[in-house]
């Protein structure tokens, strides 16, 4: 995959009229630390294959690092491995490991502080504790990197995979992460964009957003972690076109949104999770088109959520496909499909002329009294869900979209995703 560098036209208009040099490293008596210390703003570094074992590397004027033939930069196990300081520097082809694992101290493969358009790209992170790390930056872009951790190592000594605090306007595109405990997270993050990545095996999720604004994630492949993702205290943030799969266990779900307003979510599917998508305390969100398949629970809707609406979605073969913790639902469902549905369309115009209520009276039940699951086969749960059919004022008539689909719409194109 090929990216352009950042462009370095700006350094050298900082910088005066000075040429950009290139320094060529070869490995060995710490030509590569002596290199960065050396190299004047605007020049670019080549990093020829080899190992560089030279402790923490730190890079304090705009540069461009530029490996070629995959050179290890190892940091020995002994806090990070290389820091960037300044602004305006490009990190392009490096293999990285050996930083710390600490309980104190958040150590990183790639750290960048307090710094402006910086660009990491096609790099790969092997078994780091941290692996791209970026604080208090802007206008930055993560670029098709791999960021693998060890699958072996235990979840109290895993840190995050790309992991951003206080920063804005960052892309995050084409990375591969695995085996952190989360593979991307966000914190105080505005106006940035998570766009065709892919995690898995994370042990705690897959992304992870808290109090972030104006974000968007799309494109993204969210399969087999802990949890796939989890949106926090946020506003406005727009979720498209994602794939939501395998994400199993106790308390495992596809997409958890908590304490979340004026959020739009389409196009995504959701499939043989835990939980679908588990919502609480969203307010305003326009939840469409959507594909939920082959799920526990498809949609948790806590009753402490208003002002959303369900609609265009399909639900089809989920063991519960919507339920809710109280009477009072305070959200709208209107022209999903339900594989569930058992109505009739007299007039053909593609909706059911009667509701229906995709809460089922066991689903009730085992919201109030979870041992009841070990029943979810039974006679009795049929019997059950015959009489609903019947009487349908056993679940709460809140819950109920009034113009189901006879037919599931079209689904929308997903884009393709590099599953590296």
């Amino acid at each position: 995959m090929r990216y352009a560098l950042l462009p370095v036209l700006a350094v050298l208009l900082s910088c005066g009229t000075v040429a950009a040099a290139t320094l060529k490293v070869v490995p060995g008596n710490g030509n590569l630390a002596r290199a960065l210390r050396s190299a004047a703003a605007g020049d670019t570094v080549r990093i020829t294959a080899g190992s560089y074992a030279e402790g923490t590397l730190t890079v304090e004027r705009p540069m461009v690092l530029l490996g070629e033939g995959w050179p290890v930069i190892d940091g020995g196990g002994k806090g990070e491995v290389l820091v960037v300081k300044s602004s305006h520097v490009t990190i392009r082809g490096l293999v990285i490991r050996g930083t710390a694992i600490s309980d104190m101290n958040d150590n990183a493969a790639i750290k960048c502080i307090s710094a402006t358009d910086i660009e990491v790209a096609d790099n790969r992170v092997e078994g780091c504790f941290f692996g791209i790390y970026l604080s208090s930056v802007a206008r930055a872009r993560i670029l098709g990197n791999r960021v693998i951790g060890e699958a072996s190592t235990p979840e109290g000594r895993r840190a995050n995979g790309i992991h951003l605090w206080k920063c804005a306007n960052i892309d995050v595109q084409h990375n591969t992460v695995r085996n952190h405990r989360d593979g991307i997270y966000l914190e105080f993050v505005t106006d940035s964009r998570i766009d065709h990545d892919s995690t898995s095996w994370n042990s705690r999720y897959g992304l992870h957003f808290m109090f972030s604004h104006r974000d968007s994630y799309t494109n993204n492949v969210f399969h087999d972690n802990g949890a796939g993702v989890a949106v926090m205290f946020t506003r406005e943030v727009t979720m498209t076109n994602n794939q939501f799969l395998h994400n199993r266990g106790a308390s495992a779900y596809g997409l958890l949104l908590k304490e979340i307003n004026d959020a739009h979510i389409s196009g995504n599917r959701f499939m043989d999770n835990t939980v679908g998508m588990f919502v609480d305390g969203c307010n305003r969100a326009t939840i469409t088109g959507n594909t939920f398949a082959g799920n526990g629970w498809a949609v948790k809707l806590f009753a402490n959520s208003t002002g959303s609406t369900f609609s265009g979605n399909v639900f089809s073969g989920n063991t519960f496909d919507m339920t809710t913790n109280g009477d009072l639902v305070l959200s709208t469902l209107k022209g999903n499909y339900w594989d569930r549905y058992r109505g009739y369309d007299l007039d053909h115009d593609g909706t059911g002329d009667v509701p229906h209520r995709p809460m089922s009276v066991f689903a009730l039940v085992t919201e109030r009294m979870p041992y009841a699951m070990v029943l979810s086969r039974s006679l009795m749960v049929n019997l059950l869900d015959q009489g609903q059919r019947v009487v349908p004022t056993m679940t709460p008539s809140a819950l109920e979209d009034a113009a189901p689909l006879m037919r599931p719409p079209a689904p929308s194109p997903l884009a393709h995703n590099n599953r590296r």
